[in-house]
């Protein structure tokens, strides 16, 4: 055993000097994250407790564990020569205390116990109380040892990974990067000072995680009050007691800073309501309305749910995204362009309806089209062309559309409508114009959704603040803004030749190069670049269905 001890060390030791060698030619850019195996592998982190397959293997008899956290602490002590990973020749090291604050604290903010193990608490006990008489029983150093291994990867493989097994059954077709937990548990028990691990988490996650820890405490405090109002709607200038109570519940929310306990609607009032407001995603009226009352009264309980839910879909989110990409929310009906990593503006959208919902996945944008054909997709063929084409074919002269067959335009007086039900084996197109359903402008990022961003003539639809009205595709509120900022690095697609194109019905295609990232992604709660917690309904009851996947209900 020591041999083999002796031998790892003294080849680990050849290849951090190797690795260090050629690393002096390279720049020398500190790493952000998990250490290397050079730095963990090294005498100074190894010990004389030791560990061996017959233990571990003896472990699992008595303590139940998956398959998949069964090998992976097997591997974990195998590749350290099986020696201890949480003591030291004085005792618990640092890592060991800091993990087993780290269960508490997942405990404490998911309200989930399934990480307590009393057995595993009056170890620790029992270790930091008299560490000399601890380290003299050897059994019990060993069965903690493999107690704080094995309860790392079952915590891991759930704070981290998710409790949700398949994604794809909640319509989340975004991939997910599989996670490297044993790097992660190298890195946590080699640290010797006061030093954080970096979580394999996003910082969206991060953010949404302090959140949670805040709404916790204001549960454990009592919540909000519920507010009772028997007028439709609160103004400026209104005495009401329920105005009192409002004041209470937006001062918890951190909305309303003062400490007011009138009756009266006051100026103060209304710029609280409207923070509140936005960050409901409603309509900014300063106003307490139907909509904004329902949204004040959700209690506490429900909120946490609505974090927890997120938080799910954040472990299934890469742990850094592209520095430039483009993100649709689409619950905030909102596009986020990024850029070097940090969102450098928004632009409003239109979404699918629960009908036609809009797919959760990741494109690349490569082509912009300038005076798209809108080719019609069989579905709406079928459901609202095809009852209008069986009374006559005026229906496709007033819209600007027309047949093809074989890659040729058709007559269309000449097909007998009457005869299809199911499928048309005809291409209907509206040609381009001012008038297309597309708009002016199509954005493409081929994909097997049939899911792209396009212009609409129907600019009105952005002055909603709920807008789920689209067959699938995503309408954008300023679409040529986006085709100039995409466009940026070809000179010779200003934004001068972009509007001599646009004057013309010339279809006109433009590749996008490189390709940029697109998510589609479903967040009903999130922490936005402000710092504040936002929360929007749950238009395609995704939400539901991921609650009863994670809490049964």
């Amino acid at each position: 055993m020591l041999k083999g001890k002796k031998f790892a060390i003294a080849l680990c030791i050849v290849l951090t000097v190797v690795g260090c060698l050629t690393g002096c030619k390279k720049n020398k850019k500190k790493r952000r994250s998990i250490l290397p195996d050079s730095s963990i592998y090294s005498s100074q982190n190894f010990t004389d407790i030791l560990l061996d397959s017959v233990v571990v293997n003896n472990f699992f008899k008595s303590f139940a564990a998956e398959d998949t956290v069964r090998e992976e602490v097997k591997e974990f002590y195998a590749r350290r020569s099986y020696q201890s990973a949480w003591f030291s020749k004085n005792g618990l090291n640092n890592a060991a205390q800091n993990f087993h604050s780290q269960l508490k604290s997942y405990t404490y903010d998911f309200a989930d116990s399934s990480f307590q193990n009393v057995e595993l608490d009056n170890l620790i006990t029992r270790a930091e109380s008299d560490e000399k008489k601890f380290l003299g029983n050897k059994v019990e150093v060993q069965r903690l040892d493999l107690l704080l291994t094995t309860t790392f990867f079952n915590y891991a493989l759930k704070a981290y990974g998710g409790i949700t097994k398949n994604p794809l059954d909640l319509e989340w077709f975004i991939p997910r990067k599989k996670k490297n937990y044993q790097l992660l548990l190298d890195s946590l028990v080699s640290m010797s000072g006061g030093e954080k691990v970096r979580e394999p988490v996003n910082l969206y996650y991060i953010r949404l995680k302090d959140k949670l820890r805040a709404y916790r405490n204001i549960e454990r405090k009592g919540g909000w009050p519920k507010i009772i109002s028997t007028k439709k709607q609160l103004v400026t200038g209104d005495r009401d007691s329920s105005i009192l109570v409002a004041k209470q519940t937006l001062f918890i929310t951190g909305d309303f800073r003062l400490q007011d306990t009138s009756m009266t609607f006051t100026d103060s009032l209304k710029n609280a309501v409207v923070r509140f407001q936005h960050r409901m995603g409603l309509k900014e009226s300063g106003i307490i309305d139907k909509a904004t009352l329902n949204e004040m009264n959700q209690p506490i309980k429900y909120r946490i749910r609505q974090i927890m839910l997120n938080m799910e879909r954040l472990r299934w989110v890469p742990e850094e995204l592209e520095k430039d990409h483009l993100l649709i929310n689409i619950p905030e009906y909102m596009l986020h362009v990024f850029e070097n990593g940090k969102q450098a503006w928004t632009m409003n959208v239109v979404v699918g309806k629960t009908a036609s919902q809009t797919t959760i996945f990741k494109g690349n944008l490569s082509q912009i089209v300038l005076n798209p054909y809108w080719n019609i997709p069989q579905s709406i063929i079928r459901n609202e062309i095809l009852p209008q084409l069986k009374h006559g074919t005026g229906y496709l002269t007033r819209n600007n559309m027309e047949v093809l067959s074989g890659g040729k335009v058709i007559n269309p007086s000449t097909i007998d409508w009457s005869v299809y039900t199911n499928h048309v084996p005809y291409l209907i197109r509206q040609r381009p114009g001012n008038r297309n359903s597309l708009g002016k402008i199509k954005f493409l990022f081929p994909n097997s959704y049939n899911i792209y961003l396009h212009d609409t003539p129907a600019k009105s639809l952005f002055n909603n603040s709920r807008r789920a009205f689209s067959h699938g595709c995503i309408r954008l509120s300023d679409p040529k803004r986006l085709a100039v900022y995409l466009l940026k690095n070809k000179a010779e697609w200003n934004a001068g030749k972009i509007n001599e194109v646009l004057a013309t019905d010339k279809e006109t295609g433009i590749k996008v190069d490189p390709t940029i990232p697109v998510y589609i992604v479903y967040f009903t709660s999130w922490v936005d670049n402000t710092g504040q917690i936002n929360f929007r309904n749950d238009l395609y009851g995704l939400d539901a269905k991921l609650s009863a996947e994670i809490f049964g209900e």
